[in-house]
């Protein structure tokens, strides 16, 4: 086990914070756990005082993007221990963004240990109500100060958490993106680097101006298939399956989006993983084929959408109830992060 220095507050935060409909990302809890990579290896690893941070305006990730961040969720189960959800998914993920970033990995005892300790230091932060967690979020940047164009040599690793309620509170309404690119084959699509999430702020504030509320992206050479939904990966009911795009180095394995196909195949329902034409899709919607349609995501969990454009067209996904295959799932979800149901597939990592 690694020896993880303690500074902590004096006073505390929480007394301040509604846990009972806490706002996304707004609040993070009382400390943060901090890294410093250098000379080859991560060291003085330490738990502090949430707060702000200095660095030299010369720093690497300001100029030349290198910076990886992950998202994941802690909850409160039945019997009151804390679980974590996924969390060796998540480090795999987050170690082949920081692979792709040539930015230096993070071994499993070291991201363990920092969310374990962390998790015990602010343990208070978990909340209890339906519908909420505590939010974890690990991120690592390039803070070598140098103007050279360079792979840095000095990274910090971070971890911060914020408790969470409902990502959004509505049914999404979507556009199919035909001008603007989130990201291409070849290159960070399925990395999560902080330059994807930027460069797809202009387009959803463009789609977000027209009445929607995210785009749904295309690929990058045609604009002939669909890829994903904004910051979620994107699923479709059509005919009593499931229909969602295949992962290629454009789209983000989302580890919600592997849990929800699980549960289907638990389910006996059929699973396509696959290439989608927009043309394919407008034909299903035309046709009434499309029963449900949903995103699938650490924040949003699973998050129905009410009407996809297409062109000029306007189509309407039915009304969902509780017999509603996505609705199920994030039941089932919920009940396996609570304890409330059997974790056969073992993805509860309990503290």
């Amino acid at each position: 086990m690694i020896e993880i220095a303690r500074k902590l507050t004096s006073s505390s935060r929480l007394p301040s914070i509604d846990l009972t409909n806490p706002e996304f990302g707004k609040d993070c809890s009382d400390h943060m756990f901090c890294a410093t990579y250098r000379n080859g290896e991560w060291t003085n690893p330490e738990i502090v005082p949430f707060g702000d941070i200095t660095f030299s305006p010369a720093m690497l990730a300001l100029h030349y993007g290198q910076s990886v961040f992950e998202g994941m969720k802690a909850f409160r189960m039945q019997d009151g221990r804390i679980s974590i959800f996924r969390p060796h998914s998540h480090l795999e993920r987050f170690n082949r963004s920081l692979d792709r970033m040539c930015m230096p990995t993070i071994s499993e005892e070291l991201f363990f240990d920092a969310l374990i300790e962390m998790l015990k230091v602010d343990q208070g932060w978990v909340p209890t109500a339906p519908g909420t967690s505590l939010y974890l979020r690990p991120f690592c940047f390039a803070s070598e100060p140098r103007l050279k164009i360079k792979i840095a040599d000095q990274y910090q690793f971070m971890i911060l958490m914020s408790p969470a309620g409902k990502y959004f509170g509505k049914p999404y309404r979507l556009k199919v993106e035909t001008k603007y690119t989130r990201t291409a084959e070849g290159g960070t699509g399925y990395a999560k680097c902080a330059g994807n999430y930027g460069s797809s702020f202009y387009p959803v504030k463009k789609a977000i101006e027209e009445g929607f509320d995210q785009v749904l992206w295309t690929d990058a050479k045609e604009h002939r298939y669909i890829d994903e939904a904004g910051m979620m990966n994107i699923m479709f009911m059509v005919d009593g399956k499931i229909i969602t795009p295949s992962l290629s180095t454009a789209i983000l394995e989302g580890i919600t989006r592997d849990s929800v196909l699980t549960i289907a195949r638990d389910q006996e329902i059929v699973v396509e993983e696959r290439r989608i034409a927009v043309d394919e899709l407008e034909s299903y919607l035309r046709e009434g084929r499309v029963t449900e349609a949903f995103g699938t995501g650490t924040a949003a969990v699973v998050a129905p959408v009410q009407m996809i454009r297409i062109g000029e067209n306007d189509y309407n996904i039915p009304t969902p109830n509780e017999t509603s295959f996505h609705n199920k799932a994030y039941v089932i979800l919920n009940d396996i992060r609570k304890g409330l149901a059997p974790d056969i597939h073992g993805w509860n990592f309990i503290i």
